[in-house]
């Protein structure tokens, strides 16, 4: 006796899946999954064998005078109760498959010892044996048992093998063809019965299998969009805290710059220290707060900002949000002071902090220095298109640049994005600020 393998779709991809979304793990719910069509199998074939062989009683009890008493009680209790056995199983969900095959086997033993449990002297007054009767219930019991090549091997011997002896052992009585329409309507509702239930477990199980591959491919999608989040944080920091920490040291030549440089290896320190705690994304802060922290940032950088905070109201904003637009925003500020040109006294620099939308935030760093051209700008840079672009983009934000060479430079930060993902217009312009823009072609351009 071999029973049927179960299916081996993949079934580890959804633990996984909510793993990386902090959730604890568990199977997704799939209304046709194998496991389903099995139980809803195993319970129909019970409750349908037992009722089956409950409606032959009458059949099997008219028969009961022409049997061997020892073989009769014998077949009925172990028969009957390998069907009540099958709807327990059923139920409870456990040792569905062998209490199905003991009720294959109880019939094929009572199949084999069938002509020698008869009382000779009545062989021409059964009509029929009452094996018929149960012979669709003990099929029906092998499709739900064995795998697949032994039901169909089962279905068809079973019911020849009961022709045959019903012809040998009632010469005379029954003729050939008689026997032989029998078996040929028991082996066709046998297999209408074992078609069913293949069709139904190939079915679930490419549900099965399409769910699993589906799950595996959604969290390798979601291990790389991890892995990307990371490498643009990672990038952020190198480029935010250590090399423009090293590049401005290298660069001191007055008391103001290594000034500048001491701030900048602070902060870079702090940045280090929060990156390897790590925050909680669930968490939130007021706005506010926010733009104390990008007020006392500048406050503390080398050249003056002329400092705007307004409609900031009791807003929060998520912790990651907080971060990646702090970050974006002294970013920018530094940019300024390092690109927009050397004479403090002729450049004008504005940090803008308002209201965006019902629940966002916007802010805009303006220079009227040098400016410079985004389409020059190298692509491995990672000033603008990480520390600032890609950081706030991972946050649900949105960032745009408005520069020209000699006309100053806009950095317009939005949170969360427009929705027709273009950043609106913004109160101050880069030709707005006060003092002039001048061309300045002796300044090298950086890192922006």
């Amino acid at each position: 006796m071999a029973a049927r393998p179960p299916a081996s779709a993949p079934r580890s991809a959804a633990p996984v899946t909510r793993a990386l979304a902090g959730a604890p793990p568990r199977t997704p719910d799939n209304p046709i999954s194998l496991a389903r069509i099995e139980t809803i199998l195993a319970r129909g074939a019970s409750a349908f064998g037992l009722l089956f062989a409950l409606q032959s009683l009458q059949v099997v009890n008219g028969q009961l005078d022409a049997m061997r008493p020892a073989w009769s009680i014998a077949f009925l209790v172990v028969f009957f109760g390998g069907l009540v056995w099958t709807c327990v199983a059923g139920v409870i969900r456990r040792g569905v498959v062998p209490a199905h095959a003991t009720v294959a086997l109880v019939f094929v033993l009572a199949l084999a010892t069938w002509p020698f449990a008869i009382v000779p002297e009545t062989l021409s007054t059964i009509p029929q044996p009452f094996l018929y009767q149960e012979l669709t219930v003990a099929t029906t019991c092998a499709a739900m048992a064995f795998r697949l090549w032994i039901a169909v091997i089962y279905t068809v011997a079973v019911p020849l093998g009961l022709g045959f002896l019903e012809v040998a052992v009632r010469h005379g009585v029954i003729t050939p063809l008689d026997s032989f329409l029998q078996v040929l309507y028991s082996i066709i509702l046998g297999g209408s019965v074992l078609m069913i239930v293949t069709v139904l477990r190939q079915a679930a199980l490419g549900v099965d299998w399409a769910q699993g591959t589906a799950l595996t491919r959604y969290s390798h999608a979601v291990r790389q969009h991890a892995t990307e989040v990371e490498r643009v944080q990672v990038d952020a920091i190198v480029h935010d805290s250590v090399l423009t920490t090293l590049l401005s040291a290298a660069r001191t030549a007055d008391p103001a710059a290594r000034k500048l440089a001491a701030t900048m290896a602070a902060n870079a320190m702090g940045h280090l220290a929060a990156a390897e705690q790590g925050t909680d994304d669930d968490a939130s802060v007021p706005l506010r707060a926010v733009a104390k922290r990008i007020v006392d940032a500048a406050s503390a950088l080398s050249a003056p900002f002329v400092l705007e905070t307004r409609d900031l109201g009791a807003r929060t904003v998520p912790v990651a949000t907080a971060e990646a637009i702090y970050s974006a925003a002294v970013q920018a500020m530094m940019n300024s002071l390092q690109h927009a040109g050397t004479s403090a006294e002729t450049i004008t620099r504005t940090l803008v902090i308002s209201g965006h939308g019902d629940e966002g935030v916007a802010i805009d760093v303006v220079d009227d220095g040098v400016g410079f051209d985004q389409r020059r700008i190298p692509t491995e840079r990672l000033g603008l298109r990480v520390s600032i672009k890609e950081r706030v983009a991972q946050a649900g934000g949105l960032v745009t640049i408005e520069s020209a060479p000699g006309e100053g430079t806009a950095v317009r930060i939005r949170w969360p994005a427009p929705s027709d993902a273009a950043a609106p217009e913004a109160p101050i312009l880069p030709g707005d600020l006060d003092a002039a823009p001048t061309e300045r072609p002796d300044r090298e351009r950086g890192d922006r």
